[in-house]
């Protein structure tokens, strides 16, 4: 349902956005008053999702700013709180909630939300939150920051970090599976 609300409102925007261009461009002033809008045909022709892609990064910076304000609380399991602690998908629930973005509480049900986005680091942008886990079961998450980095709460550092996306493989470190991501990708 969530998805659907966001994708509603990305149309709507994007909709008035692509509304307001011709108006935009046809305006002029009154005869004689020296002020007009031109239009030549060798320039680059109006772009009406820039403003809806302008958008989707601001809420891409939002994520990433409120989620690095939470490096250092310390990890509790079942943590959803800066004064409590986090654990991975209260963090991600916590960020997402102050942006009034309704996640499910576990990151398995996280995992399910938005468009998937493969394992790929070219293909992810910042505020994409990445699963981990074993099989097909997903056990962590975190969100993306960019630079091949994330940010998520740690149970072996015992508080919300940033590291790298890819790590060597260790004892204790579950391997990444995919990203998901929340709003639409810039075109």
């Amino acid at each position: 349902m969530h998805e659907r609300v966001v994708r509603v409102a990305l149309f709507v925007a994007a909709a008035a956005a692509f509304a307001a261009m011709p108006l935009a461009a046809r305006a002029q002033d009154a005869p004689g008053s020296g002020a007009h809008v031109a239009i030549t045909t060798d320039s680059e022709p109006p772009r009406p999702f820039d403003d809806l892609n302008e958008s989707a990064r601001s809420l891409r910076d939002s994520i990433v700013a409120l989620a690095r304000a939470q490096i250092g609380k310390r990890y509790v399991y079942g943590g959803e709180s800066p004064s409590r602690g986090f654990d991975c998908s209260g963090l991600v629930q916590f960020v997402a909630s102050i942006l009034h973005i309704d996640l499910p509480r576990t990151a398995r049900q996280q995992a399910r939300v938005g468009d998937a986005v493969p394992a790929d680091t070219a293909r992810l942008l910042p505020g994409d939150l990445v699963t981990f886990g074993n099989g097909k079961t997903i056990s962590h998450i975190g969100i993306y920051v960019g630079d091949g980095r994330m940010i998520h709460a740690s149970t072996a550092a015992g508080k919300v970090i940033e590291t790298k996306l890819l790590r060597t493989p260790a004892r204790g470190i579950k391997p990444w599976r995919g990203a998901r991501r929340l709003f639409a990708a810039e075109r």
